[in-house]
């Protein structure tokens, strides 16, 4: 046998072995639904078009309403939730151009609280929300739901790890929230509770919503202080992010997942190393798109707008040329020269091809980090922006069959339909996986995708 016969018949055998699926048991044959964003490569795509937006964070959605009269289903709908409110606030974000909107999903707080007592889930507070859902499709804008916080307001886990009778205040007492055994699982029914919502009002699952674009597994996570090493290499946070990450795609195979993270690192002259790492952290196969919250002139920060547009580029380069996903710059302002900065920072963006921003934080009146509707920075900064976001679009090739964006078709693409199939998790485009266009993706598809890196390498080796 010679050498090519033999590497060919080496890689037939490999593969065989590779490609074995127990008795075509895979099930739910999975379909994409209309509206809701998936990635390829570093871009989204939205109904078989690359979709970029630019948006803002609105945290405190939940709370429009007077939050205690919650004595009868009337009482909800009319008193606790203000869907008056709500409808206005999107209506005003809707007419200047916010496509995104980030906003809590948490707080356990008395007032308005999703969670006040560990394991008690307070249904009015759900029910609000499934309005904020219903009034963003309405106003065609989708929502990124953030379902903890690292920092105090709401609660956040300082009071998770006040149930496990844990201190926290401290970054190294917030460390344990991690890897303590009963902080995990109360997240973990958290989570369960809320990706697998019925909507009341549709009577439809959350995660066939399109409102939604991700699930959030936390507000600017971190793992400090714990050592030097964590600060530096972020292997603690890594394993939580892959464990809560694999949960979420499990409960919701159809949306993405994102983390929450600020990005800062002594590396890149803007904070400190906090164990949270943006490439490693977002290389997690559960999370689908990098995010970072520049603060540029905040006093630990001291970035004048270059500098501040440098690292927008750093963060941009990494996302899409190391960690291969796209990139959103998910919080940002300044305190002065917002034009500038906000000017410079963009220009990033739109040169860049990033996939998104969002402003921190639109809100019912102007000042300080704030802007309301009709605030002259909306008309004057935002406006073009939001419209060169969706003007200028890259024009990106579809290749049946390239799962992961990278420009071709190859055994990683196998691999990775194969874990979708056992596990039903991740992003998916029909236009991408479909590969014997019948509408759905199942392991008929895995068949077609495996006759084609069949023939590929044998024309190859020919």
């Amino acid at each position: 046998m010679n050498k090519k016969s033999f590497i060919i018949l080496s890689f037939i055998i490999i593969f065989q072995i590779v490609c074995f699926i127990p008795s075509m048991k895979i099930s739910a044959a999975s379909t994409t639904i209309n509206g809701i964003v998936t990635t390829n490569g570093t871009s989204f795509i939205l109904d078989g078009k690359v979709f970029r937006f630019a948006g803002c964070n609105n945290y405190d959605l939940f709370t429009y309403g007077d939050g205690s009269n919650d004595a009868t289903p009337d009482d909800i709908e009319t008193k606790f939730m203000n869907k008056a409110r709500i409808d206005e606030m999107m209506s005003n974000m809707a007419s200047d151009g916010i496509k995104v909107v980030r906003t809590w999903g948490f707080s356990h707080e008395t007032w308005h609280g999703f969670e006040s007592q560990k394991g008690v889930y307070n249904e009015a507070q759900f029910m609000l929300f499934d309005y904020i859902l219903e009034s963003a499709k309405k106003h065609n804008i989708k929502v990124i739901i953030v379902l903890e916080n690292y920092w105090e307001a709401y609660g956040g886990i300082d009071t998770r790890l006040k149930w496990e009778g844990l201190p926290g205040i401290t970054h190294p007492n917030r460390a344990a929230f991690f890897t303590n055994a009963g902080c995990k699982e109360q997240y973990k029914n958290y989570v369960k509770h809320f990706v697998t919502r019925i909507n009341h009002y549709t009577n439809e699952p959350y995660k066939n919503d399109p409102a939604i674009f991700s699930w959030e597994l936390m507000n600017e996570p971190r793992y400090q202080d714990v050592s030097e090493e964590e600060n530096l290499n972020g292997t603690t946070l890594r394993a939580w992010v892959d464990e809560m990450g694999k949960l979420i795609k499990e409960l919701d195979p159809n949306h993405m997942v994102s983390t929450g993270l600020e990005g800062q690192a002594a590396k890149y002259g803007y904070g400190a190393n906090a164990g949270n790492p943006f490439v490693y952290i977002h290389q997690s196969p559960y999370i689908d798109f990098t995010t970072a919250h520049p603060y540029p002139d905040e006093g630990w920060a001291g970035l004048n707008p270059e500098q501040a547009a440098k690292l927008v580029a750093t963060w941009i380069n990494e996302s899409h040329n190391i960690v291969k996903k796209p990139f959103v710059m998910e919080e940002f302002n300044t305190h002065n020269n917002k034009e500038q900065y906000w000017n410079a920072m963009y220009e990033q963006i739109e040169k860049l091809n990033a996939s998104g921003d969002l402003f921190w934080a639109y809100a019912s009146y102007s000042g300080g980090f704030y802007l309301t509707h009709g605030d002259p920075l909306l008309k004057s900064v935002f406006a073009p922006h939001a419209e060169k976001m969706t003007q200028d679009i890259p024009v990106i090739p579809v290749t049946p069959g390239d799962l992961n964006g990278d420009g071709s078709v190859d055994a990683l693409d196998f691999a990775k339909m194969k874990m979708y199939l056992l596990n039903q998790s991740g992003s998916t485009d029909m236009n991408i996986w479909d590969l014997n266009k019948d509408g759905q993706i199942d392991s008929l598809d895995l068949v077609t995708l495996k006759k084609i890196l069949l023939g590929n390498f044998f024309s190859n080796n020919a």
